[in-house]
């Protein structure tokens, strides 16, 4: 993948989100503070603006770019946590005018460690984490097994969904979620959601 497709990959991200933007918002009214859906869908609009112009500027700058608008616009948890993950995953491609398999597990291994340590979370808090981190070992065991990366993806793919899933079965103790305890058994996490959601558009893209 070159700058240019990732922008384009950027921008479908963008859509998908705004498709998803009633449904994630309706997750997080029950277990949150109901913004999840209409924040994101306002921070990747913003996105969208600063990726005029970028096409022939390296894959660092314009992950950092990305980062950096949703830090800016996105309220809540998931400016900072989706910010992060973007700022950390272009500290690994800066320079770089190509990504490869390879290279898109590293920013995941960045884009997680970036979300533990500004979340200040770890896996089975019932967080975006649920479906990052089953996620990432599921596509690094499929790549390390030569798995062309159509199928890589759909390993990670089937991993995040399972990841969503489980979120239901537990109690969220981060965040604005941690409120309602118990209660919050039973629905699922509007992070991995979405989480998921950008996962499976960027394997429909590349």
């Amino acid at each position: 993948m070159d700058s240019v497709k990732l922008i384009e990959v950027i921008r479908a991200i963008g859509s998908r989100i705004e498709e998803e933007k009633d449904f994630l918002t309706e997750l997080d009214n029950v277990i949150g503070d109901g913004d999840h859906g209409i924040n994101m869908a306002r921070g990747f609009r913003a996105v969208e603006e600063k990726l005029e112009g970028l096409e022939d500027k390296d894959i660092g700058t314009i992950l950092k770019t990305a980062g950096m608008a949703l830090v800016s616009t996105v309220g809540g948890a998931s400016g900072p946590l989706y910010g992060t993950a973007f700022m950390k995953a272009a500290m690994v491609m800066a320079g770089k005018t190509q990504i490869d398999m390879d290279g898109f597990l590293s920013c995941m291994d960045e884009a997680i460690g970036g979300v533990k340590m500004r979340g200040k979370a770890q896996q089975g808090e019932k967080t975006m984490l649920d479906a990052m981190i089953p996620a990432q070992d599921a596509m690094r065991q499929a790549s390390s097994h030569g798995a062309e990366v159509k199928a890589v993806f759909e390993a990670g793919l089937k991993a995040a969904r399972e990841g969503v899933e489980y979120t239901k079965t537990i109690i969220a103790t981060k965040g604005r979620a941690s409120y309602v305890g118990e209660r919050s058994i039973g629905h699922q996490d509007p992070g991995a959601t979405s989480f998921t959601d950008i996962l499976e558009t960027i394997a429909q893209n590349v």
